[in-house]
């Protein structure tokens, strides 16, 4: 009786263990262990990464710890792109940057999920260095009374919720 008691729950152990990974798949989680999730779907919402220093906080969908690497992973519900936009990229960026100040560790890449297609985004100094040049022009427009709009993508224009009173709307 004892070893079909023990059979029976190994396979319900490889069950769950089996779902769990097509679970994992299905968000676009790489192969690791989640140790952040804001969704709901994996239990209760965790509290953002945040740092003093630039004053950024931020909550990526996922953190993967990854051969003792942790890293982000942003969801989008949408079709990708041809190419990742530059705000998607910014937004990985953001995350690797708080990852590193969070674990004190720094990520080689963050990931984009889109419903069909993955990208993986190299967190390069580079990217660093321009992601804490927009972060300062950020803050300086933050105090400025007059900053233009960009207006690079004009559907994003025409579904603005600022349109009807924006003098500078294209489309």
């Amino acid at each position: 009786m004892m070893l079909y008691l023990s059979i029976f729950l190994l396979l319900i152990a490889l069950v769950l263990f089996w779902q769990s990974g097509r679970q994992q798949k299905k968000a676009g989680l790489p192969g690791g262990r989640v140790v952040y999730s804001d969704t709901r779907s994996w239990g209760k919402v965790e509290k953002p990464l945040y740092d003093r220093e630039l004053q950024l906080t931020g909550k990526p969908d996922y953190l993967v710890e990854k051969n003792g690497v942790v890293l982000p992973v942003e969801v989008k519900s949408g079709r990708a792109p041809g190419a990742p936009y530059d705000s998607h990229i910014y937004q990985v960026a953001a995350y690797c940057l708080l990852v590193e100040r969070t674990y004190g560790k720094r990520p080689p890449y963050g990931l984009l999920h889109y419903a069909n297609r993955d990208f993986a985004i190299e967190y390069t100094r580079e990217l660093e260095t321009a992601l804490l040049e927009l972060l300062t022009d950020m803050r300086r427009d933050e105090y400025r009374s007059q900053v233009g709009r960009s207006h690079e993508q004009a559907a994003r224009c025409r579904g603005c919720g600022y349109r009807h009173v924006c003098d500078q709307q294209v489309g």
